[in-house]
């Protein structure tokens, strides 16, 4: 009986961080796909406390509506052509020593030719937060469009000027 129990209990214990971060992350029930809303407002804090559980569960397949204000720190300057069309990147500071990159689709959005954002500029940033491992994440779905999967139409506002 004793051997028979070991084997059940490892496999609980090895499904447990699966379970923890699907149960919520952070509080909240959530299944395969985000279930909460689109903060209102720029919430850096609450991308931090998202980014951080998910750094400590792994990859959950779980996207999450972010919506962010900073600092740009860095550009790619030229876009880059990608399965699903032209991305443009930058880097933006969220606070506490922590930047993210922001993917912009640039076949979407009604914005000027890349780059339409400068290093130093201040943006606002709404989006999917989408977490493959610590050196794959960042904030994408960025333009105006939405689908069966992703209900929030994004944008980036850069000094005041709205790009979606």
């Amino acid at each position: 009986m004793k051997f028979r129990l070991l084997p059940a209990v490892a496999v609980a214990l090895l499904c447990a961080p699966f379970a923890a971060s699907a149960q919520g992350l952070f509080g909240q029930a959530l299944t395969g796909r985000a279930t909460r809303d689109m903060p209102t407002t720029c919430d850096n804090a609450r991308f931090l406390v998202d980014q951080q559980g998910l750094e400590q569960s792994g990859p959950t397949r779980i996207d999450l509506p972010e919506h962010l204000c900073g600092q740009v720190l860095a550009i790619s300057p030229r876009a880059k052509r990608t399965r699903s069309g032209w991305h443009g990147y930058f880097y933006v500071s969220v606070g506490q020593g922590v930047s993210i990159r922001i993917v912009s689709d640039l076949d979407e959005m009604n914005a000027p030719q890349w780059p339409w954002v400068n290093k130093g500029d201040q943006v606002e940033v709404q989006g999917r937060y989408y977490y493959d491992s610590l050196r794959r994440q960042g904030v994408d779905w960025t333009h105006h469009g939405t689908s069966r999967k992703w209900r929030w139409p994004g944008y980036v506002v850069v000094n005041g000027a709205r790009y979606q």
